[in-house]
């Protein structure tokens, strides 16, 4: 039904009317005239006197001004659900955050609680340094769970049509990270359940890690410095510390660097010390605690 004095749906003249009060309760609690907090806010006195009679209508960008004035979370005006005391606290957290930490934060509540974190779950993704296993312990999880098995690095290959020494030595490192984050893409849209094993670097680029967590549960195997270098050198690939002096040394760097980052995946298995059905068991149980996992079983 349509208020016919003001011209529009009860619905909004009834929001309109619950927005101009808290405007005005949190005016009032923080001490303001009406005066002041059109001087802070940049919005005319007349403009605030409507808003809070309920009269005015306000976009969502004025609002936000209002609110900045008022030094209060944006949602703590524009909806009553936001005077839940947890909610309120989460939106004050967020508020205090830096840019880039707010982006992050909200990455991962998203992840973990969205609507998509079931589908997500589908498809596993194991990330960390060379050497940790990922490639192996892939294989065999896909094979237990019956799911496709890719590893990045060879889908780049088959992308380019060359190996990942000539990619860099040929096109560059630019290439490899376009590379990298198309076949990321079609992948991920083209499977709904599969085990992905990355590439040790790819935590670096902040877009295709961040399309990765996105789409996969993810998971760091963890390896000791000395556990990498074991199994490097037993697989017969030196290419990462081939010609460099101090070797252990550069890994344990390189290893601390990437941690921060690593970290941010959604689960860590450790797999120094154990071998690889211990390890492949691990996966599995923690594999089996996830939503979709869960949801199949029942």
């Amino acid at each position: 039904m349509v208020s016919v004095a003001a011209g529009k749906p009860e619905d909004d003249n009834a929001f309109l009317e619950a927005l101009g009060r808290r405007v005005r309760e949190r005016r009032e609690e923080a001490h303001l005239t009406r005066k002041r907090l059109a001087e802070l806010s940049g919005l005319s006195e007349r403009y605030l006197a409507q808003l809070e009679s309920g009269d005015g209508n306000i976009s969502i960008l004025l609002i936000r001004r209002v609110a900045d004035a008022l030094a209060c979370p944006l949602g703590q005006l524009v909806g009553d659900r936001s005077f839940d005391p947890e909610i309120v606290a989460a939106l004050e957290l967020l508020h205090g955050l830096r840019p880039e930490q707010r982006h992050e934060a909200i990455l991962q509540l998203r992840q973990r609680f969205g609507e998509s974190s079931r589908e997500r779950s589908r498809r596993i993704a194991l990330v960390g340094l060379r050497g940790a296993g990922k490639s192996t312990l892939g294989a065999k999880l896909a094979a237990r769970l019956r799911v496709p098995f890719h590893e990045l690095d060879q889908q780049i290959e088959r992308e380019l049509g060359a190996s990942l020494g000539s990619i860099f030595s040929m096109y560059g490192q630019d290439t490899y990270r376009e590379a990298e984050a198309r076949v990321l893409d079609r992948l991920t849209r083209a499977h709904r359940r599969c085990v992905i094993a990355t590439g040790g670097s790819l935590v670096l680029e902040p877009r295709t890690y961040e399309l990765l967590r996105d789409r996969c549960f993810t998971v760091w195997l963890r390896a000791t410095p000395e556990d990498h270098m074991d199994r490097v050198a037993a697989q017969g690939d030196l290419r990462p510390i081939r010609g460099r002096e101090h070797a252990m040394a550069e890994l344990r760097t390189i290893l601390k660097q990437r941690e921060r980052l690593y970290a941010l995946a959604d689960a860590v298995i450790d797999t120094s010390g154990a071998d690889e059905e211990q390890s492949l068991e691990r996966l599995l149980e923690l594999i089996e605690a996830t939503p979709s996992h869960q949801e199949r079983a029942g």
